[in-house]
């Protein structure tokens, strides 16, 4: 099973479709005008995890070091920080929340590391970043998994890994 996260996507509507839908000519001089558009703040946690999907890694530091976030927060998503980093797939950004703290033994709403999720989604790369700090490959989820159990058969570079190549 991969862990994965959705990312809702916003519909620009312009001023024509707007109008439209409302049965008012844009250009029209009699039509009430539009009203001003509302400026929007996200938390502080919201922000912080979209930063850290898209890889910010300036944003994520200034953000780490303004004491903005806590990096052990279970976010609605169900992951942490570095859970969220392990699933952009991006190493720079895990070795950062590393570098200010983040647990490498952080689990998930569903007791996932971020072991378990560089092995399910395919990240050798930060698999073996993780081992090399001493995450324990033992470590079982709720489901009793341990992260080699979720390794995919045809990723060789992970299974070498873990030393679960069987010759040919």
């Amino acid at each position: 099973m991969m862990k994965f996260y959705q990312c809702p996507v916003s519909k620009p509507v312009g001023v024509a479709d707007y109008t439209k839908d409302r049965g008012v000519s844009a250009s029209c001089k009699s039509s009430a005008p539009l009203k001003h558009i509302r400026s929007v703040h996200f938390p502080n946690d919201i922000l912080f995890q979209d930063y850290v999907r898209e890889g910010e890694l300036e944003r994520i530091g200034r953000f780490i070091r303004a004491r903005r976030v806590n990096l052990d927060t279970i976010y609605l998503s169900g992951m942490a920080a570095i859970h969220e980093a392990v699933l952009s797939g991006n190493l720079e950004c895990v070795k950062l929340l590393v570098q200010y703290g983040a647990d490498i033994h952080q689990r998930d709403e569903d007791g996932w590391t971020p072991l378990h999720m560089a092995c399910s989604d395919g990240f050798p790369h930060i698999a073996r970043y993780l081992l090399a700090l001493g995450a324990d490959q033992e470590l079982e989820n709720d489901c009793g998994e341990r992260p080699a159990d979720l390794i995919d058969p045809d990723n060789r570079e992970l299974l070498e890994l873990f030393g679960l190549v069987v010759n040919d």
